[in-house]
């Protein structure tokens, strides 16, 4: 996993991070629930998880989503059904909406994230600062679930 989020990081359309993050780091900053890995002939292809987008009450059942292919597993439709089979998990745990922010250069990604129930909410211009010193902007998408009613 952490070499599919190097390739992640290397690729400059995945992340804002510019390293790997340890175990415990990582593990620390997702939600314990729905974490997903995919495998191609016995080999990681990628993973997908969440985060909690806060501690608040209110916000029990929201969860950013992320997922990660390696490059060799790209393009094969794994990251689909990656992302299909997350949606399935989260409505059994009753999580009633997934966000997503996406660099507008991933349109491959975007386009998956749209074939899974996700729509387009609008871009946040120059939301952050690249390592290299490029504004960069996220396209803001979310999946309603139908599970909670409010899909």
């Amino acid at each position: 996993m952490a070499e599919i989020y190097r390739q992640g990081i290397e690729s400059g359309d995945a992340t804002f991070e510019t390293e790997v993050p340890d175990w415990d780091s990582w593990d620390a900053a997702r939600s314990p629930e729905c974490r997903i890995v995919a495998e191609v002939d016995g080999k990681v292809a990628g993973y997908a998880g969440l985060s909690p987008v806060s501690k608040r009450p209110v916000y029990a059942g929201v969860r950013e989503v992320m997922i990660y292919m390696g490059e060799f597993a790209r393009g094969k439709g794994v990251g689909g059904r990656l992302l299909r089979r997350l949606v399935e998990e989260t409505e059994k745990k009753g999580i009633w909406t997934l966000q997503a922010g996406i660099f507008p250069e991933n349109g491959a990604s975007i386009r998956i994230f749209e074939q899974c129930g996700f729509r387009v909410l609008g871009t946040h211009e120059r939301l952050g600062r690249f390592h290299d010193g490029r504004w960069r902007d996220v396209v803001l998408m979310e999946r309603r679930s139908g599970v909670a009613g409010i899909g």
